[in-house]
């Protein structure tokens, strides 16, 4: 068994990037910063910045281009895939990124400030890929859940 999983907390180094495929399909690009703090021998603290380079496809990317910022916090679980091109030098290069399958907005100072004029629902859109249309046929309905008995309506205290 194998597994490609990546989670990021960060914050986008610069406004997200939406460009549209030829079959109208959205693609985000947008970079996070994560930081790893220690203290080194002497107790002096240091931190280390990764820069790391998300893709978003579908609604979710044009979700991610509507509504995260420069500076924004965002939560991303998606996989790594790797690209190969060639660079303006003509050397062949390896790229890698993070192909996102999720992405919730943690917040920034801007969007609080939105979200104090918005409800609450509306002030931080989290986006899965269940909120994307469905593809190839597939049935968009889920079955109804199961009612389960609420045992704090039995609980006395």
């Amino acid at each position: 068994m194998t597994v490609n999983k990546v989670q990021l907390i960060g914050r986008l180094g610069r406004d997200p990037e939406v460009r549209y495929m030829p079959n109208g399909d959205a693609v985000c690009h947008f970079s996070i910063a994560t930081e790893e703090q220690w203290k080194d021998r002497d107790g002096n603290r240091q931190t280390r910045t990764e820069w790391h380079s998300i893709v978003l496809y579908r609604k979710l990317g044009e979700i991610a281009g509507q509504y995260l910022r420069k500076g924004g916090l965002v939560y991303i679980d998606g996989r790594i895939q790797s690209r190969k091109y060639t660079g303006k030098d003509g050397v062949e290069r390896t790229a890698y990124e993070i192909i996102g399958n999720e992405m919730k907005m943690l917040g920034s100072k801007e969007l609080g400030v939105k979200a104090a004029n918005r409800p609450a629902e509306e002030a931080q859109p989290q986006a899965t890929p269940s909120a994307m249309p469905p593809v190839g046929g597939q049935s968009s309905q889920r079955p109804a859940p199961v009612p389960v008995d609420d045992i704090d309506d039995d609980i006395p205290f």
